[in-house]
Order: C-alpha cells, then structure tokens, then sequence
C-alpha cells in the first residue's frame, strides 16, 4: 500500500513540476522580448512595469528574474492583475490563458497606454491585437509575432526577435 502511495505522489508531482518549467520558460522569454523591442520615448519614463493579469506563477518568476534589475535606467517593477477591471497602464502586460482575450481585447488595450506590449498565450490573439503570442506546437512552447500590431502600439519588432518566431504575421 505504501508503494503504492509513493507511486502516485510521484507521478502527481511530475506534471506539476513540468507546468512549473513551462512557467519558468514564459517568464524568462518576457523579460527577454523587452530587449528586443523598439520603444517609444513614453515608454522609457518612470519605471518600465510589466503587468501580469491572472498568473500568480508568472508574476512571481517575473519577479525573482527581475529582482533588483534595471531596463535601461529604469527599475522593472511587476504588477499582478486579478481581473480586468484591475488592470493600469504599463509598459508591458502578459495576459494567461485564463483570460479570454478576444473577449476582453479592447477593454484592455484601453486600460494601457498607446506604447503597451501585450503578451498572450491564447491560440489566435494576434488577431485580436496580441502583440506576441505564446503557443504550443508539436509539444514545443513557441512564439508568434504579430508586426503590424507592434507598429499600431507605436512598438517595433527586432529582427533578431522576428527570427526567432513560429510564426510571424505581418
């Protein structure tokens, strides 16, 4: 019986573990996109906030990653989000898959300011103004990049970051 137990402990924790890797791989990706946008000069005052709505584990990985560390002169500060209604401007905001996004899509976008990076992870959110879009294909966590929301945002795309896609949709 005790075998047993163990067994299933075992077998629970490793898609727990696995989810926690896909979460630390999203988080580390965010604070590299950054590097490779072009940002308005509104964009660089104050602090550089990323916003993360509805991802307790991804704003806590944004937060240690970022921990003491500067974009440019500015201090990374991340702010979590709860619901829609609680969201502010900010440089960045990564949106989970808990939110449905084309739903929400213009109400959020009005939330933040013309220069805001929006970051996805739902299946066909560039269409709905997602800037970058997290998607799995082949059992493989990869990217889209949406350039000409990029350009509507007042944001452009590296072609370094363009490069590394799955897809780019221009």
């Amino acid at each position: 019986m005790r075998k047993i137990v163990l067994i299933l402990f075992f077998v629970l924790l490793i898609p727990l573990k696995g989810y926690t890797q896909v979460e630390k791989y999203k988080s580390v990706f965010t604070l590299n996109f950054i590097r490779y946008i072009g940002w308005a000069d509104e964009a660089k005052q104050g602090d550089f906030v990323i916003g993360v709505l509805k991802s307790s584990k991804i704003s806590d990985w944004i937060t240690k990653q970022s921990a003491g560390k500067k974009f440019g002169y500015q201090n990374v500060v991340v702010k979590e989000f709860n619901s829609v209604e609680e969201v502010t401007d900010c440089q960045v905001l990564y949106v989970s898959s808990i939110i449905n996004f084309s739903k929400h899509a213009d109400t959020l976008k009005g939330k933040l300011g013309k220069n805001s990076l929006i970051i996805t992870e739902a299946e066909g959110a560039t269409k709905h103004g997602s800037v970058i879009n997290f998607v799995v294909r082949d059992n493989n966590l990869k990217f889209e990049v949406h350039e000409a929301n990029a350009q509507s945002l007042g944001l452009s795309i590296s072609s370094k970051l363009a490069n590394m896609a799955a897809a780019i949709k221009k």
